[in-house]
């Protein structure tokens, strides 16, 4: 007999799915993020139901926005006012009755309503079910008033802060930010990359399992997979045939062209699919990162790989302990901005103060790494931010106080000519159709 399936079981009882999901969305108010937070509150769903909670905790995240303007017509004093937890259980009960078909609107409903009582007794609960019976009743024509502001409106219809908007409006014009907010609530492929095999293998191996996939553009061998495939599950993974990365962090490292049989420190490793590709072309890739738990990760993606040329260390990119080498990488931290598609909680969690607290950290990693490059080597900084303070200006600044670096451009055909920029590559969401990223290669004068 057929098992219920999470997302429509019936009954009093409230899914492990949906528990999960709102177990999620405590965890990222509490500060962590929503990556780590799905992997600790789903580790005991099988394959299917995890996909179904990402499908519904990425989907409400990219439409917060406007599902906060449906609920604030039908909220007496408006969403702002009741308890946050409550507010995100109304925000995934309203998900799930306009955005996911799959769901019945009885299951929708009345498990979010014994959700909430569960979670916040029975005057709760009956908020909830007042809320999500009138949306049921009007979903068919059920659409917020659009605000007067040209800035307000464009928020509310591609659920980003008012504020984010305003910045990328003045800096691309507004039908160039309409493009890149709808690029940003498209769900990310998974994109792979073959290793110990050549792609031709791979795509073999993963059509012998039954997965579809399709060749990525302007990055050579890397597949992009059909959705909804369990990539833990696929004998590929399992037997180290592969790893993930976005196209965009695959065309940094092909952007910085180490040389080949160099040693290369990565200072900002983890998780480690950029150091894998700089050993594509290195000797020897030295993948450090500051934090254990991420360098426990590393190191357990790089085993099931059995990769080899990289030695892993548990280092802090502001005091590299490591003797110069030809070339060093800092993918910096960043307000990750060119990945809101993927991390569709960091545009609710992203403030003003954090470009200076992550520009003044920026600015320390980068002077560090400077002087762990051999004469003649390499220092290539990277982010996926699409801001100017993160990204040129760091560089710029950089460049005016350490006259014995320069930016250098790889040699032509190294990559596609649209993702560079006066000698800087940009990747950007709505014009590449990858995750947003920027790259500066600076030479260090013999």
């Amino acid at each position: 007999m057929k098992r219920p399936y999470q997302g429509e079981q019936k009954g009093p009882d409230v899914t492990e799915s949906r528990t999960a999901a709102a177990n999620m969305l405590a965890d990222l108010r509490a500060g962590q993020l929503l990556d780590g937070a799905f992997e600790k509150r789903t580790l005991a769903l099988d394959a299917r139901d995890r996909r179904w909670v990402q499908e519904l905790v990425w989907g409400m995240l990219r439409s917060r926005g406007r599902l906060d303007a449906i609920l604030a017509d039908r909220v007496r004093g408006g969403i702002a006012k009741i308890d946050v937890d409550v507010a995100d259980l109304l925000r995934l009960g309203t998900y799930q009755l306009l955005s996911m078909g799959s769901v019945p609107p009885y299951a929708a409903i009345g498990q979010m309503v014994q959700l909430t009582k569960q979670r916040h007794g029975i005057g709760a609960s009956k908020l909830a079910n007042a809320v999500l019976r009138r949306i049921d009743r009007e979903r068919a024509t059920i659409e917020p008033a659009t605000p007067s502001d040209a800035l307000e409106a464009l928020a509310q219809q591609y659920s980003h802060p008012r504020w984010v908007v305003q910045r990328w409006s003045e800096r691309w014009g507004m039908e160039e930010t309409r493009a890149l907010l709808d690029a940003n609530n498209a769900a990310a492929s998974i994109v792979v990359r073959p290793y110990g095999v050549v792609r031709e293998q791979l795509e073999a191996m993963l059509d012998g399992a039954g997965v579809e996939t399709h060749e990525v553009p302007r990055v050579a061998d890397s597949l992009r997979l059909a959705t909804g495939v369990a990539l833990t599950e696929l004998g590929a993974f399992k037997q180290g045939a592969l790893y993930v990365q976005d196209p965009a962090a695959t065309l940094v490292v092909q952007y910085a062209h180490v040389a080949e049989g160099s040693t290369v420190a990565d200072l900002c490793a983890a998780p480690g699919s950029k150091a894998l590709e700089l050993s594509r072309r290195a000797g020897l890739v030295l993948a450090a990162d500051r934090n254990m738990t991420r360098v426990d990760r590393m190191m357990n993606g790089f085993g099931r790989l059995d990769a080899e040329r990289l030695h892993v260390l548990v280092a802090d990119a502001r005091h590299p302990a490591i003797t110069p080498v030809e070339a060093v990488l800092v993918d910096v931290p960043c307000t990750g901005t060119g990945t809101f598609r993927r991390h569709p909680d960091a545009r609710w969690r992203l403030q003003v103060s954090d470009f200076a607290v992550l520009g003044a950290l920026q600015k320390q990693i980068l002077r560090a790494a400077a002087t762990v490059v051999k004469p003649g080597g390499l220092l290539i900084y990277s982010t996926c931010s699409l801001e100017l303070e993160e990204n040129d200006e760091q560089v710029q600044q950089f460049l005016a106080a350490h006259p014995e670096f320069t930016l250098e451009a790889p040699a032509p055909g190294v990559v596609p000519d649209d993702v560079l920029d006066g000698g800087y590559l940009r990747v950007l969401p709505h014009r590449h159709g990858f995750d947003g990223a920027f790259a500066a290669r600076l030479r260090r004068s013999a």
